[in-house]
């Protein structure tokens, strides 16, 4: 019996060694194993040997040339471990259909059945006839029979092994048209892993890589996919990372590194390669498209990875990249594995995958790693930029008290994945009671404070720190988990965010405006269009401030939009000193720069030296300030 895709017959499925083909596939992935370790030793050894010793035009070339092998290799890399699951995942699921026909074969011979070449199964006489009681005669089932083989009329008793031979017929026929299928179907694939010739690997190949990764990723769906814990807890995940054999681990990162470089509970350092090729496989993917939101995060993606190629110290270790919303990206300096000090910051209002969050952004977490080194050299820290939320994205053009953006839905669901994150931190940190810090700043320490005050509060957390902050939906430091003594706050005199109206002042002032404007253009008609215009723009402006005031006098002096004001004293928070910052519209200074420089050394020394102090659990020497 022949298919009519790849002609394989019930036999030489029967006879198929599937060994075989998982033996290619463990050549395939020493292939790929010896070229990831020919890509390790250039970037720790060769290229940091270099970047110490050397310097010149000739020591620049060859920094050149070895990242460009590293970059060919780490496809050799990826491409081979493509090649190995994809035969992993043909033997996986042919051996299926190899247990499904031997169990058809099986039950023919106990049966004392035959089965033909063609997949017929002949049954002997059995049974006893209706007239002269002798046995009913046997017969042959065929897979494009009656399934059955229902007698015509009720004078006929059907042979009791009609109905298990044609059952037998029909799942040897299934088993070889579903393994032709499947043999057709990989066939295709492995056609397709091939790289263009030459030693160079060039950018669009990346874009080919992206594609093979994709359909590996399908058919390797039962076979790999299936065994992720999704559902577990991180430390469950650190407990099921453990115990992968070294070839089931390095066909993860081969296959799916998009999946195991963003599950929290994963070890940094796995997280961090995994991450690193998946960054490869995202340019390839986002390159050559046209629309806005691919180029703007290609251009996040692109000036992360210059920034990794850079072997910056202190090291980065990139624990999170992907493409969905907004963006995510997840980096830290310092590896939070080993360090003793682990701080944790969330980015706010307008922060996305892009250029601006791959430069400052990410220089924030730097520079508070580097402070708090400079704040207890005897001890190790790892300081996080955590981007794994859709921060709220307001119109470029919009006003700063455009409130349109600033509910709390995208702050509630970055709660919960960023408490899921800081769980994975604890499960895999090799310190017994690493000092956790969680930094919250700007639209970001509304989603800490949230976090915190969820059922358990944020894993590991010993301080809390909100900087630049419109409140955290608490009325108290005491809600955020860690005790009001372990809560910090940062607020400078010039940040309006840190003053914005409550929602009940914000109403009155709309509506005033309102009010006002169209009573003031009704009066200003009678001096004409001109005083119409004038007279609408002074009534907004009254009647804005009227209902302003309206609100505010029933309002508490320490309600800001989320809340109590965290620098307000009825929030109960350690005020630490800040720089006031430039003014709302001082010259030469951008309108919120004053909300943008807390972590900065260069432009405010006092507030970055004192949130390294608390990072580097030392918060017993900060400068304090006096709550308003």
């Amino acid at each position: 019996m022949t298919t009519g895709t790849s002609g394989l017959t019930w036999a030489q499925l029967r006879d198929l060694k599937c060994a075989e083909l998982e033996g290619a596939a463990d050549g395939w992935g020493r292939a790929s194993n010896r070229a990831d370790a020919g890509r390790d030793r250039i970037e720790k050894q060769l290229l940091n040997g270099l970047r110490d010793t050397q310097q010149g035009a000739a020591a620049d070339a060859a920094v050149r040339r070895l990242r460009q092998l590293s970059l060919n290799l780490q496809y050799v890399y990826t491409e081979c471990g493509l090649v190995r699951t994809t035969l992993n995942s043909l033997a996986h699921e042919m051996k299926a259909q190899q247990r499904a026909l031997r169990e058809a074969l099986d039950d023919a011979q106990a049966l004392r059945f035959t089965v033909h070449a063609d997949g017929s199964v002949t049954y002997p006489e059995a049974g006893e006839g209706l007239i002269g009681g002798k046995p009913l005669p046997g017969g042959t089932a065929s897979a494009n029979g009656a399934p059955g083989l229902l007698p015509p009329s009720g004078f006929v008793a059907p042979n009791p092994h009609a109905a298990r031979a044609q059952d037998i017929a029909d799942r040897v026929a299934k088993a070889v048209r579903t393994a032709g299928e499947i043999d057709w179907r990989f066939a295709r694939i492995l056609r397709k892993l091939k790289a263009e010739e030459g030693l160079k690997v060039p950018d669009r190949t990346w874009t080919d890589a992206a594609g093979d990764a994709a359909v590996v990723r399908d058919v390797a769906g039962g076979y790999l996919k299936s065994g992720i814990p999704y559902d577990a807890s991180p430390a469950a995940r650190a407990e099921w990372w453990a115990g992968l054999t070294d070839e089931q681990r390095e066909e993860y990162l081969a296959v799916y590194p998009d999946q195991i470089g963003n599950l929290d509970g994963i070890p940094a350092l796995i997280r961090d390669t995994a991450n690193r090729d998946n960054l490869q496989l995202l340019i390839g993917k986002l390159e050559g498209r046209d629309d806005e939101r691919s180029e703007t995060q290609l251009a996040g993606l692109r000036e992360i990875d210059r920034q990794l190629q850079a072997g910056r110290q202190p090291p980065m270790y990139l624990l999170g990249i992907g493409d969905e919303g907004n963006g995510r990206a997840i980096v830290s300096y310092g590896n939070p594995d080993t360090a003793r000090n682990v701080a944790a910051y969330v980015p706010g209002l307008n922060t996305s995958l892009d250029a601006d969050f791959a430069k400052n952004d990410l220089k924030r977490a730097r520079d508070t790693a580097i402070g708090a080194r400079e704040m207890d050299p005897n001890s190790s820290t790892a300081s996080i930029v955590w981007l794994g939320y859709d921060a709220p994205q307001a119109p470029s053009d919009a006003p700063l008290g455009n409130f349109d953006v600033m509910g709390e839905s995208n702050a509630r669901a970055g709660a919960g994945a960023y408490n899921r994150f800081m769980a994975g931190i604890s499960a895999t940190n090799q310190h017994g009671d690493p000092h956790v810090t969680a930094i919250g700043h700007s639209y970001g320490s509304l989603t800490v404070g949230l976090a915190a005050q969820q059922q358990g509060g944020i894993p590991g957390a010993d301080d809390v720190v909100l900087v630049g902050s419109p409140g955290t939906g608490a009325r108290s430091a005491e809600e955020l988990g860690v005790g009001k003594q372990h809560v910090f706050v940062g607020a400078a005199d010039n940040d309006p965010v840190t003053k914005l109206p409550n929602s009940r002042e914000a109403s009155g002032l709309g509506t005033g405006v309102a009010g006002g404007a169209s009573a003031g253009f009704v009066l200003g008609m009678s001096a004409g269009p001109l005083g119409a215009v004038v007279g609408g723009a002074a009534g907004g402006v009254v009647g804005g401030a009227a209902g302003y005031a309206a609100q505010d006098a029933q309002s508490e002096e320490s309600d800001v939009w989320f809340g109590t004001d965290p620098a307000h004293r009825d929030f109960g928070a350690n005020r630490f000193a800040v720089s006031d910052g430039p003014r709302l519209l001082e010259r030469g200074h951008s309108a919120t720069e004053a909300h943008s420089n807390y972590f900065d050394p260069a432009k405010d020394q006092m507030s970055a030296d004192n949130i390294a102090r608390i990072v580097a659990g030392k918060s017993g020497e900060i400068e304090r300030e006096q709550p308003r």
